[in-house]
């Protein structure tokens, strides 16, 4: 799950991490009283979408007037902003953060992660922070320095200043950089992230360090503890499709192929997306149905599919375990007559009551295409879109 810049502020201050003051706005309206707040002289008018690259997309302004806000949040509010994150379709602005104009001396980045590979927590930083950290990234990956947290000790001062000295902050700002970055590993690990980013994070004339955006994902796995978070979730930033989905715990994610998958089961779902490309087809989707799937959730997850027009065909892959094969059948056959399906459907299903289910779907009258292994299903698919 994601939140915006100005949510992500509010939570890194919970921490004692320094942010410029702000307000968030929905109209153009309100954008000049939250500048009228602030009082100014300077106010960066910013839109909040689900993605980075804003700045290049010309989503963040910088306004010296309150006409200035007002023309900005005239612009801004609304645009379809397009960045190297939204895709050539870019993603309505529905609010903006009017905030407090900087003093910029030189801008870092730094970041939380959690590494798998090690299975500690990584924290990311660099000299070069900014919009251009991708470019960095790239072309010179030596000014991006990662150290890797034992979370059973936490980031201790030493380390911590070990970060800060290897990114170049003068000797005047080592202290506070030791504080903010620690205060920034506890909020990462408190709030059950997956990601907490600073880009930039502002040294000003005085040596002083301010958070100038914030970036946060959190593991969805641990929301539950979390409903003050939860209660920040903007829908109008998610898939439609995928937060139709969840409201009947299928796991979704939209894709860009003319294949549907439906699939029971996470690494059977990947392997399924894996041998329709082998084959030559896209998939158009991930979903798992899970091992308790009944004949409304398969239903369901066949809407929500279809919803795709550019689903061309469906193959559904089911291994038998926990969840019966005659049940999946039962589904697909209910979901074919409530959709009125018209485009292929191919059906590959092993284990439990299989010979049941494949009964089943063969005296259902429908034109159901039947495969026994991966390969045909998804050579049969391919052929059938094709």
């Amino acid at each position: 799950m994601k939140i915006h810049e100005y949510q992500g502020k509010a939570i890194l201050r919970q921490f004692d991490i320094p942010v410029p003051r702000g307000h968030a706005a929905f109209t153009v309206q309100e954008a000049v009283e939250a500048a009228q707040k602030l009082g100014g002289p300077v106010w960066v008018v910013k839109a909040q979408i689900h993605a980075g690259g804003r700045g290049k997309g010309g989503g963040v302004k910088v306004a010296k007037s309150l006409d200035d806000v007002k023309k900005l949040a005239e612009q801004i509010l609304g645009m379809q902003l397009v960045t190297h994150q939204t895709g050539p379709e870019g993603q309505k602005v529905r609010r903006l953060y009017i905030e407090d104009g900087a003093d910029i001396q030189k801008e870092y980045y730094v970041s939380l992660v959690t590494d798998r590979q090690s299975q500690k927590v990584a924290f990311i930083a660099s000299s070069e922070g900014g919009m251009d950290i991708e470019e960095v990234a790239h072309s010179t990956p030596e000014k991006i320095i990662t150290e890797v947290i034992d979370p059973l000790t936490g980031l201790g001062a030493e380390q911590a200043e070990k970060i800060a000295r290897a990114i170049g902050l003068p000797a005047e700002s080592i202290a506070q950089a030791v504080t903010l970055f620690q205060n920034l590993y506890r909020c990462y690990m408190e709030t059950d992230a997956s990601l907490v980013e600073i880009n930039p994070l502002n040294r000003d004339s005085k040596g002083g360090l301010i958070a100038l955006d914030a970036k946060f994902n959190f593991d969805a796995n641990a929301l539950f503890r979390h409903p003050e978070i939860v209660a920040c979730r903007d829908l109008d930033e998610e898939d439609p499709a995928e937060v139709e989905a969840s409201k009947f715990d299928l796991a979704y994610i939209s894709l860009d192929g003319n294949i549907g998958c439906l699939v029971n089961g996470a690494g059977l779902a990947m392997a399924t997306m894996d041998t329709i490309k082998l084959f030559g087809g896209e998939p158009a989707n991930f979903l798992d149905v899970g091992g308790g799937a009944t004949a409304e959730k398969v239903t369901e997850a066949f809407k929500i599919m279809l919803k795709n027009p550019e689903v061309k065909g469906i193959l559904v892959n089911i291994f038998g375990g926990i969840m019966k094969c005659d049940t999946i059948a039962e589904g697909v056959i209910t979901a074919c007559k409530a959709v009125n399906l018209s485009v292929p459907l191919v059906v590959r299903m092993k284990g439990t009551n299989e010979d049941l289910g494949k009964k089943m779907l063969a005296e259902s009258g429908l034109p159901i295409i039947a495969a026994d292994t991966m390969a045909e299903a998804a050579t049969a698919i391919v052929n059938a879109v094709k």
